[in-house]
């Protein structure tokens, strides 16, 4: 007679599984931990005022599976990137809180790799969730956004491009600048 056991209930958690040019995305990205960095807008074919305001990234939290990069626009800490490794890929949403920590109704959008990618490069369609949560909101247009993310020795980069629209962001990582204030709806 053949028994299974079931397992305990103080059994480890499964480790993390990844792939060498996520590992080498998400590491680049983490080296930068607790430093923040100014950009500029270097390509916008739809500007809005708002990006004519400074531009900070700060790359606030990390740990081994998840790193938290809140982007301020001039006074505005609403925006934060959060980039997860899932054990399929890595995942990326935008958080995107009110001044007062609540969520916006525009939140956690964002997408999956789909493939490997580069050691360098990313890339990040949107995924089921924001595809309706856009729709929802209004804006089907952005069913088809794509986001991604670049990093080199010398510069972040942040894109979004879907159809017909193309915004993107350069951050000097040369020269860290002071650290911003807190995200709205983050702990100190």
């Amino acid at each position: 007679m053949l028994t299974f056991s079931l397992g305990c209930a103080h059994a480890a958690p499964a480790p993390l599984v990844s792939i060498p040019t996520h590992d080498a995305f998400f590491d680049a990205i983490k080296l930068r931990c607790g430093k923040a960095f100014e950009g500029e807008v270097v390509f916008d074919n739809d500007p809005s005022p708002a990006f004519d305001n400074k531009l900070i990234m700060h790359v606030r939290s990390c740990t081994d599976s998840q790193l938290q990069i809140p982007f301020h626009v001039g006074e505005d800490a609403s925006r934060t990137w959060i980039i997860t490794k899932t054990g399929s890929g890595l995942s990326l949403k935008h958080d995107h809180r009110k001044s007062d920590g609540s969520d916006d109704a525009l939140t956690m959008y964002g997408g999956h790799t789909v493939d490997a990618g580069y050691n360098q490069a990313q890339s990040f369609p949107a995924d089921q969730y924001s595809k309706e949560l856009f729709v929802n909101q209004g804006i089907p247009q952005s069913v088809g956004n794509t986001w991604q993310m670049f990093v080199y020795p010398e510069k972040f980069t942040y894109r979004l491009i879907r159809q017909g629209r193309e915004f993107r962001v350069d951050f000097d990582l040369t020269t860290p600048v002071d650290v911003p204030i807190t995200p709205w709806g983050y702990e100190e």
